[in-house]
């Protein structure tokens, strides 16, 4: 079954019967409709791919795209809920963080999902040398998400992040991935995309 029933909303997710195996897992926080993690999935057949989305419209509209494959289920939840409750620990290969909602305005910028302690359930649940990707197009919130990365203890970022003159290099990059909906739209509109990655490297103290 695509969707994921919660048998309680207290207890960790056995992924073995979530998905009737064992294999690497990805995650996609906010994962939409859909669509870039069905195309992931499929290329990806030996890998087991976790979409969590909070808005029920999404997330019917991925099920109905996660029931045409073997290796994915979605979770309609909370994204914070899921990573701090969840999710196992030391259970994901990677995760893909792809244009979270940006709030631009300076007065709602507490209300963006990259903090502390996003990083910190994200590092929790990642396995050793895992890695979350980052998308966005937003400069400013890139910024923030790359300073936060920088300062947070279990994370490595990029060589080129060690000056701050990182954001000439980072503009457009090719990503090895499908787009997503967000991607394409931005794309044609000749906007830059910006991207990270961060890989976990030491448990955090």
């Amino acid at each position: 079954m695509a969707e994921v029933t919660l048998q309680s909303y207290f207890a960790r997710l056995d992924l073995g019967k979530t998905f009737g195996r064992a294999a690497p897992l990805h995650v996609d926080l906010g994962c939409g409709d859909g669509s870039f993690l069905a195309a992931l999935a499929e290329r990806n057949p030996e890998k087991n791919f976790l979409g969590i989305e909070r808005l029920a419209g999404r997330a019917e509209k991925a099920w109905r795209k996660a029931a045409r494959t073997n290796n994915l289920r979605v979770l309609h939840v909370e994204i914070s809920y899921a990573l701090r409750y969840l999710l196992p620990e030391c259970s994901v290969e990677t995760f893909y963080l792809l244009f979270p909602d940006p709030w631009p305005k300076r007065r709602h910028h507490q209300r963006r999902v990259v903090t502390v302690e996003f990083l910190s359930s994200v590092h929790a649940a990642l396995r050793e040398n895992g890695l979350l990707r980052i998308a966005t197009d937003q400069r400013d919130y890139f910024e923030q998400i790359v300073r936060l990365g920088r300062s947070h203890s279990g994370f490595a970022t990029p060589r080129e992040f060690a000056s701050t003159d990182y954001f000439a290099i980072v503009d457009v990059a090719e990503a090895d991935f499908p787009p997503t909906n967000f991607e394409t739209k931005f794309q044609e509109q000749g906007m830059p995309i910006y991207r990270l990655e961060l890989r976990k490297i030491s448990p955090v103290t």
